[in-house]
């Protein structure tokens, strides 16, 4: 079965989930006035759900991954700046892990669905 709507997407609703989780963290009054580091995370987390939104419009399944690829990419970039957050002590250890979880477990998800995508390889989506 595929999927009909973007929002039918678990991989879309998780990505939202954890977009909020990360722009929940950066309105914290603690989090510091790091603004190259808060832009980083604030533009990585929610690229994530773009680029599977962008990709989901496209007109074939390859093309679609090729957005899904970009996304687990972004994943990693949430990771990258998390743990820099980390390091500057603007987060503690056990946020730092628990947010990077949830982005290794979509970046997984990403990558079973384009995998999928590339086998099936439909030249006309919809």
């Amino acid at each position: 079965m595929h999927a009909k709507s973007l929002e039918e997407l678990h991989v879309f609703q998780r990505s939202l989930d954890a977009a909020d989780a990360i722009s929940a963290l950066l309105k914290r009054p603690g989090f510091p006035r790091d603004l190259a580091l808060r832009e980083q995370l604030s533009e990585s987390s929610s690229s994530i759900p773009s680029h599977i939104g962008e990709g989901f419009g496209q007109k074939t399944d390859r093309h679609f991954a090729h957005y899904l690829y970009i996304a687990r990419g972004s994943c990693n970039e949430v990771r990258a700046h998390l743990s820099v957050a980390k390091g500057r002590g603007y987060i503690t250890a056990s946020e730092c892990t628990d947010l990077c979880a949830r982005y290794v477990v979509i970046g997984k998800q990403l990558t079973k669905l384009a995998r999928h995508l590339r086998s099936e390889n439909r030249t006309q989506r919809g």
